[in-house]
């Protein structure tokens, strides 16, 4: 089994009263599997970007199975504002995006990535759903799999 790393842009951890009856569905040892959780909360893209510098070497040494990254836009959306800085977060968002990338492909590890949504108001009359995904081109090319939240709850739109 290998370790699963969550880093969060939000200040609530992974609550253990989730993960149980997880790890009990699959026959797991609750509490082996809660020990190969690790956890850890950015505050900025920075923090972010030395987060992930130090979990690489943390994989170097370990096995890991899974990282999430939870939210990948939502610092960057704080720490850029306006569109005099768009280039500049696009460009950070990019590098962050190539390094999770290299991470994935050198440790085998699946990264999971949340993201957030913005309204298009220009979108036009004849699309039912006005919202788009938060990150613009440079994140639209870089993940290989979209799962709506709406798809994975049973909603229909």
């Amino acid at each position: 089994m290998g370790s699963m790393e969550a880093l969060s842009t939000h200040s609530t951890p992974i609550r253990p009263d989730r993960i149980l009856p997880i790890a009990e569905r699959f026959g797991m040892d609750a509490g082996a599997v809660l020990d190969n959780i690790i956890y850890a909360c950015a505050y900025t893209y920075e923090h972010q970007y030395n987060l992930l510098l130090g979990l690489a070497a943390k994989m170097a040494e370990e096995p890991f199975r899974l990282l999430i990254v939870d939210s990948v836009i939502a610092l960057f959306r704080v720490d850029f504002t306006g569109r005099g800085e768009l280039v500049e977060r696009q460009q950070k968002l990019a590098q962050m995006l190539s390094r999770l990338t290299k991470i994935a492909e050198e440790f085998n590890v699946a990264v999971y990535m949340t993201n957030q949504v913005i309204a298009d108001p220009g979108g036009g009359v004849f699309i039912s759903d006005p919202k788009k995904p938060a990150g613009g081109h440079v994140l639209a090319h870089t993940h290989l799999q979209v799962i709506p939240a709406s798809y994975l709850a049973g909603v229909s739109n």
